[in-house]
């Protein structure tokens, strides 16, 4: 069986608190190690449990849930849960893998857990995107999708996730990995890092304006560290 995802409750309804638990032990692979009913309580819980997941209350006395978000580990991840929608961007800004609006049901509280699983899942089995020499598949929405490197604008990160902007649809592909480990499996000939959160195809560069590239009618800058072997690239293909 799966190592279960290790998670805690923080909120300062007590009804709230019963309703998330309900639904923690109805779901196989959440382990519910702790219930809190504010910040100071869950940083004491944290150092006594070894704790995966956090579903966090937003507005709590004290410190709340935005606050204490900031100052968790890599590993420890959280999903908000909030009567309040003015906080969704907020929640996106921290990294959060989702944002549950109260009141919600077990359908709405089972996807944003089965998206905890996706990220714990592909964490703890170290695998990277499988690839050939035009196409790779990555996992995104629940299933193994195949891109043609030839579709490929270009590669947005986003710490744990990566944007795929593709020439065949309008919305990017969202998969969880890292950019650096996205890297390693590319074709360097088809593919070039030109900043720590863009990875281009240079087969789909428009033009070159000053220090960014043209693609797509989006500007992407060539950070500093990238600038050499960028133009060592454009020396070559240039036409004297």
């Amino acid at each position: 069986m799966e190592q279960k995802i290790t998670c805690l409750i923080a909120d300062d309804e007590p009804m709230a608190l019963e309703l998330i638990e309900s639904y923690v032990n109805k779901t196989p692979f959440l382990e519910l190690r702790g219930k809190c009913i504010n910040g100071f309580d869950v940083l004491d819980l944290l150092a006594k449990e070894q704790i995966d997941l956090l579903f966090l209350d937003i507005q709590m006395p004290g410190l709340n849930g935005l606050e204490l978000s900031k100052t968790l580990r890599k590993k420890n991840r959280v999903i908000f849960t909030t009567a309040f929608d003015k906080y969704a961007l907020d929640g996106f800004k921290v990294e959060a893998l989702d944002y549950l609006l109260k009141p919600f049901d077990y359908n709405e509280f089972l996807t944003a857990a089965n998206k905890a699983l996706e990220w714990f899942s592909l964490q703890r089995s170290g695998k990277q995107p499988v690839t050939s020499n035009d196409y790779m598949f990555v996992k995104a929405d629940y299933k193994q999708i195949k891109i043609d490197y030839s579709d490929i604008y270009y590669f947005e990160g986003l710490k744990d996730y990566v944007k795929i902007w593709l020439k065949s649809r309008p919305r990017p592909i969202l998969t969880l990995m890292s950019l650096k480990s996205l890297e390693e499996t590319l074709p360097a000939d088809r593919f070039m890092r030109v900043h720590r959160s863009y990875i281009i195809a240079l087969d789909a560069i428009k033009s070159i304006e000053r220090n960014c590239v043209i693609i797509n009618d989006q500007p992407i800058a060539v950070a500093d560290k990238y600038k050499d072997i960028f133009n060592e690239f454009v020396q070559k293909k240039s036409v004297q």
